[in-house]
């Protein structure tokens, strides 16, 4: 008995319809993924910081005062705003993987899940960006 033939896969089958260089298809779950990495990296190091520079009210109470005063500029208002949209989009895409992980109906509905997310997200910091910002424009002249 001779040895079935071998069958050559056609161009079609063996290349990839993505760009080469890249795993990535740039689909929700890739920026799903992507963006939950980027807000976990960036709330750590805001944590990091934060446990640092609390951490000078032991060691010298007027360099925590320094510290603490340079934070009281606009930038630093707007750099709140970034911080809670990291958070906020955090907090509700790891409902959506844990809705994902624990009910079959949300692994089939990962998309539309995803798109909610982004929606609570928009309105969520929406509502406290329109609160927030004047107050940190308010401030700029030196008032309170």
């Amino acid at each position: 008995m001779s040895a079935p033939a071998r069958v050559t896969p056609s161009v079609a089958q063996t290349t990839s319809t993505s760009p080469r260089g890249t795993l990535y298809r740039g689909n929700e779950g890739m920026w799903s993924w992507v963006l939950h990495r980027i807000t976990g990296v960036a709330i750590f190091f805001f944590l990091l910081v934060h446990v640092l520079d609390t951490a000078l009210i032991r060691l010298s109470p007027e360099a925590y005062d320094a510290v603490i005063g340079t934070y009281k500029n606009p930038i630093m208002g707007f750099g709140e705003v970034a911080l809670v949209a990291a958070i906020v989009y955090h907090a509700f895409n790891g409902l959506r993987i844990i809705a994902v992980d624990l009910w079959p109906w949300a692994t089939r509905h990962q998309r539309q899940l995803w798109w909610g997310v982004l929606g609570l997200w928009v309105v969520t910091v929406g509502g406290f960006a329109a609160r927030h910002i004047p107050i940190v424009l308010s401030n700029i002249g030196g008032g309170h």
